[in-house]
Formats: C-alpha cells, sequence, structure tokens
C-alpha cells in the first residue's frame, strides 16, 4: 500500500481541474491587477454571454456535448501538464480520459456497463449489469452526487441548474467583484480567478487561471464513443459494477471535500453527544471519545458517536485513495486489502473482530468492509524518541511520537482520540481516527505508552497486524517486559519500529522487528541504523529526520521539559505529511495531541493536554474490573537481547 506523492494526488489532481472550473464565482480574496477594470452592467452581460455555452454543460442542460480541458497544475509543487476528454452521449453513457505524463486512465460507462481502462498497465476492468445503490455515475444530475456541501463549491453547484449563465453572474456579483480588465477579453472574480477568450473565437474557448493552475477548456463537435473492440489487447478484470461506480462517485466526491473543504470541515461544530456506551466531547476544538463496556457495546457506541467521521474516513481510504492506487498499481485496491485482511484474519482477536463488526452494523455497512478498513494502516513513515532521568530537566520520562502519513487523503478530518476501558481490561487512551479499532499511537492506565514507524516488507501478512498489536498492548499489558514479550510470541508483519516506554520505571525500549528478528535497543545503545547512542534516550527516525531529532536531543539534553519535548518534533523532524504528533508523560499518565488540518502538518497545530486519570474518574463508564486493573505492577527492567 505504497505510492509516490505524485500517486497520492492524482486522484486530486482530477479533481483540481474541475473544482477550479466549478468555483468561479468562490474565490473572494483580495489581489492587485494591472490595467483598468470596469464592474458595470455591460461588462457582466458580456460575460455571462461568453460563458453561457459552458454553464449549459455545468449545468447538466446539455443532453449530449463533447469538451476537452488542457492545463498545467502544481502537484507537490512541481507544474505538470494534464489533458482530460469528457463526453456525454445520453443520460446514461459517458466517456471521460484523463493523460497525464506519468498515467493515462479513462472511464467509459455505458447502460449495461462501465469500464476503467489503464493503457499502461494493459488492463481494463469492467463492471456489468444494473447499478444499486445512489451513489452511481449515472450523468443525469451527476454533480450534485459528486460534490457535497462539505466543499466550498457545494453551495455553487446547487446552485448550477437554476437559471442561465445571467442570472449566476448577477448573483455572484452580489457576492465577490467581477472586473472586466479594460480592452481585454478578460474578467478577474474575486481577485484571484482569471477567466479570458480568444478575441476570434466567439463561443469555443476559455482559459482560466485560478492560483497556480491554468488551463484552457475546449468545446469539440464531437468525440467519437470509446468501443470496447479497442480493449481486445487489454486483459479484462470483472469488477462488482455496484462497487466500481460507488468507489469512484463517493472518492471524487471526497476528494474535493479535502481539495476544497467548507467551514463544515475546517471549523466543525463542537456538538457533544451521549449514548449507552461512550461519549463525544471536544477540548479545545479536538475530538475527544470515551468508551466502556463489551466489546459489541464499545463498536456500537463508536458508530453512534462518529458516523459522519467514519464515512469520511471510510470515504478517504477505501474510495479515494483506493481508486488512485488502482490507477498506480494496476490491480484493484479492494481485491488487494482482501487479499491481505484472508491472510491477516486469523492472527486477530475475535473480541476485536466482534467491535469491528459492531461498529459496522452501527454504521450501516459491511463487516468485511470495515474489517478490511481496519488493516490498512500497514506503512506509516514516522519518527519517535523517549528521554528520561539525565536527559530531562525534572528527570521524568518524556515519549514524542510522529506519525507522519497521508494528509493528502483527508484522514485529519477523521481524527479523534479515545479513552477506551474494554470490561476486564486495562483502560487506554488511542489517538486514532474514526471508523478504526487498532492502534498506532496510545498510552494505559498503567503508564505504557507505545509508538510505531512503518519500514519495508510490505507483502509480508502472515501474522499479528501491527495497529492489533499495539491495541493489545494498551489493553493487556502491565510492563515493557510484557509488551516485548507480545512481541516476541506473536507472529509478525512486515518490517515495523517501536518505542515502548513505562513511567512506572522511568524506562523505555526501542524495537526493530520483521517477522523473522526482534531486536531491542535499549537507551543510550550505539546502532548502524541510529549512529551513536545517547544516555538516557531512545532516538528513532530515518535519513536527514533523525540526523536532526539526533541533534536536538544532544542540543538539549538535561534541559528536556514538556514544551521542548514538543520541539523536538517541530519540521524537519515532523514531515509535510504529518498527521499527528502526540507527547506522552506515562507517569503522569498525561498526554499532548497536535492535529493536523487542511493548511497544517500536525507540527505546525497547537497540541491540547489530555489527563488520562481525570478521564477516566469522570467519565462514569469504568467498571470494577477495570478499576482494580489500574493498580500498578512493579516490573523487571528489561535486559538487551536480540530475540
Amino acid at each position: 500500500m505504497i505510492c509516490s506523492k505524485t500517486t497520492h494526488r492524482l486522484l486530486f489532481a482530477v479533481a483540481v481541474l474541475f473544482a477550479c472550473l466549478a468555483s468561479l464565482s468562490l474565490r473572494s480574496h483580495a489581489s492587485a491587477d494591472s490595467g483598468t477594470v470596469k464592474a458595470d452592467a455591460l461588462s457582466r452581460k458580456k460575460l455571462a454571454e461568453r460563458l453561457e455555452p459552458f454553464y449549459r454543460i455545468w449545468s447538466g442542460k446539455e443532453d449530449r456535448f463533447a469538451l476537452r480541458v488542457n492545463g498545467s497544475i502544481q502537484i507537490d509543487g512541481t507544474p505538470q501538464a494534464i489533458q482530460l476528454d469528457v463526453a456525454k452521449f445520453d443520460d446514461q453513457s459517458f466517456d471521460f480520459v484523463a493523460v497525464h505524463p506519468d498515467y493515462t486512465v479513462s472511464v467509459h460507462r455505458r447502460q449495461g456497463m462501465t469500464a476503467m481502462v489503464l493503457p499502461k498497465h494493459k488492463k481494463v476492468f469492467v463492471g456489468n449489469g444494473d447499478v444499486e445503490g445512489t451513489d452511481t455515475l449515472v450523468p443525469r444530475g451527476i454533480s450534485t452526487r459528486l460534490v457535497s456541501n462539505a466543499s466550498q463549491i457545494g453551495p455553487f453547484v446547487q446552485m448550477l441548474g437554476q437559471g442561465d449563465a445571467a442570472s449566476l453572474i448577477s448573483l455572484a456579483s452580489s457576492l465577490i467583484k467581477i472586473e472586466q480588465i479594460d480592452g481585454e477579453e478578460s474578467w478577474r472574480l474575486g481577485g484571484t480567478v482569471k477567466i479570458w477568450f480568444d478575441k476570434t473565437d466567439v463561443d469555443g474557448r476559455m482559459h482560466v487561471a485560478v492560483d497556480s493552475h491554468e488551463f484552457t477548456v475546449s468545446l469539440l463537435d464531437e468525440l467519437i464513443p470509446a468501443s470496447p473492440a479497442t480493449w481486445s489487447g487489454l486483459e479484462q478484470v470483472a469488477i462488482d459494477r455496484s462497487e466500481m461506480e460507488e468507489q469512484f462517485s463517493r472518492g471524487i466526491r471526497r476528494a474535493w471535500e479535502v481539495v476544497w473543504p467548507s467551514h463544515e470541515l475546517t471549523i466543525p461544530k463542537s456538538l457533544s453527544k451521549k449514548t449507552a456506551h461512550g461519549e463525544l466531547k471536544y477540548v479545545e476544538g479536538q475530538r475527544l471519545v470515551v468508551l466502556a463496556g463489551t466489546p459489541e457495546q464499545i463498536g456500537t457506541a463508536h458508530g453512534e458517536l462518529l458516523r459522519d467521521e467514519s464515512q469520511r474516513c471510510i470515504d478517504s481510504v477505501l474510495n479515494s485513495f483506493g481508486s488512485v492506487q488502482t490507477i498506480a498499481s494496476g490491480r484493484w485496491f479492494r481485491h488487494d486489502l482482501a487479499a491481505a485482511y484472508a491472510r491477516l484474519r486469523p492472527f486477530i482477536p475475535e473480541d476485536h473482530v466482534a467491535e469491528t463488526r459492531a461498529l459496522a452494523a452501527s454504521l450501516g455497512q459491511s463487516p468485511d468492509l470495515l474489517e478490511q478498513l481496519n488493516v490498512f494502516p500497514e506503512m506509516f513513515h514516522c519518527s519517535g524518541f523517549a528521554v528520561f532521568n539525565s536527559a530531562t530537566i525534572d528527570g521524568k520520562l518524556y515519549h514524542g511520537r510522529v506519525l507522519d502519513y497521508m494528509t493528502t487523503i483527508g484522514l485529519q478530518d477523521a481524527a479523534t482520540t479515545f479513552v477506551v476501558s474494554v470490561d476486564g481490561k486495562i483502560p487506554f487512551a488511542n489517538v486514532g481516527y474514526a471508523g478504526f479499532t487498532g492502534s498506532v499511537s496510545g498510552m494505559n492506565a498503567q503508564a505504557i505508552s507505545l509508538g510505531e514507524m512503518g519500514g519495508r516488507g510490505e507483502g509480508q501478512w502472515d501474522g499479528v497486524p501491527m495497529a492489533t498489536l499495539m491495541r493489545r498492548a494498551l489493553e493487556e499489558c502491565s510492563t515493557l517486559e510484557q509488551v516485548t514479550d507480545l512481541w516476541t510470541k506473536s507472529p509478525r508483519t512486515c518490517e515495523y519500529y517501536y518505542v515502548f516506554a513505562d513511567g512506572k520505571t522511568n524506562d523505555a525500549v526501542g524495537v526493530a522487528a520483521t517477522p523473522e528478528k526482534l531486536e531491542l535497543i535499549v537507551p543510550g545503545q550505539a546502532d548502524a541504523r541510529l549512529g551513536e547512542g545517547i544516555q538516557d534516550a531512545v532516538v528513532l527516525s530515518a535519513g536527514s529526520r533523525l540526523e536532526t531529532l539526533r541533534a536536538r536531543v544532544i542540543e538539549n539534553h538535561g534541559k528536556i521539559d514538556a514544551r521542548k519535548a514538543m520541539s523536538l518534533m517541530s519540521r524537519p523532524v515532523a514531515m509535510s505529511s504529518n498527521l499527528h504528533n502526540v507527547l506522552f508523560i506515562p507517569a503522569d499518565r498525561v498526554f499532548y495531541v497536535a492535529n493536523a488540518d487542511h493548511h497544517n502538518p500536525a507540527a505546525d497545530r497547537p497540541y491540547v493536554k489530555f489527563d488520562l486519570n481525570a478521564l477516566l474518574g469522570e467519565s462514569g463508564l469504568i467498571s470494577a474490573a477495570n478499576a482494580a486493573a489500574k493498580e500498578a505492577v512493579v516490573p523487571n527492567r528489561i535486559p538487551l537481547s536480540v530475540r
């Protein structure tokens, strides 16, 4: 499940182009422009006349059309050329072709068939038969299905079917400035959008510049419908048609929410909720969910409290990312995920499966879908450290955890800190995401904290999923030795690195784990991958990020407190894809969380403090069995060993 930065944004590149087209009346930032401008009724009328042929297409009023978009868009800061051809033949049929230097993809829909063609992979995915459900690619009314009000362009799309271009321009002019550049067939909308037309081309071509994206939209006389005969030399893979159309429609809709989020996502309402076995509250704007009870009760409460957030998470991973990964790999993403899950399933505890299935039922989702979703985080690129004793100003242990992974797919919209108390198990805090029941960052009531870093070895899935092992350690382990014993005795997947810490004994250990070998790296130990040892410190990362993190720990050795520990995780130790940062102070059962938003990585966002003991005491949901489990156990120190 690895893909390059360009691949991460492949689907979003397409969404950006259409979002640019559809957002002409939405951008309102002020900017200076050369030339004299005028904003009178005559200039608006002229603009409306020029836009009318395009407006009729965008609003769905043309039963048959063909257009081409040639553009240069910024992907990861680099201008990249892309061409889109779109042709509608009737209310059931269309062709869509996207050509980019690194990929070509086309989608073809007919009355009884939908196909996605990947020429570079010599493969075509074909779905036949009727389409069930509401998330389809039927051309009629497709704009309202591909764009939600969680995107800035949602309200605009709702307006498209009403009136004509003149009425739209009239309405837009009451909200933003529409200025014609004197002597030119050119207009500036809201300060950052420029539209211009060739003087000799009356109604067939429009040029648009939005931010760093520039493209030309051309109306074509005709596009010849693609014929399945042209795919005869390609490998054909049968896909459930409803699944295919749902993945594309929900994936594009989610992509627009990520590219241009509305206030619904950027300034979400902080509405608290309660249910029988859980509570949702907000702490300084961050989402906190407290869950307690049996696995089934916890899963049900999770779904009841986080229905919308879980759906966004599902759409980000399975639909947006899934479509991108299919285009990049030439393999149907859900088939790959299902195959991985089939190998991982025998190693997942039944109570975890029961919780996930209860979550699926609560969300109205397929159990298979949720179970497969929860083995997705098999490749995270991260950093972590633990410093204590002589390294810190007060001798206390500080455990930092940096999660760097794909902010581009919008997982930050589902960011949730959980406090979970399963009957008969150790209560724990899990810094995670709605819809996920596993863990990648957590601390329990026994002062054990854990963070992981992904390595190589994708495909080595005959073992316990990483996020499942992390969850088991949080709810089962009271000592570092118990944690390492769990890893030693469990069949493992892929290659992962971990920092485990114990606030009761002021001790920590680094771990390098593969299916074949488990290595423990104790504080102060030199390692060929990590450099010379640092007294009373465990520092894990890679490349230049490791060099920077080591330099910061050495420079601040003996002076590190909570504030300095957070600064150790700032950029560039954290990458631009930094989803969340956590600072655990396990001795105090306190932790600080920073989550990315749509404009900033987590490292540039404020940290929010959580007190696990206080939250457990306040919740009123903790059973007597779990209260008893909070009694401290004095462990033995872990010997240096290779297991």
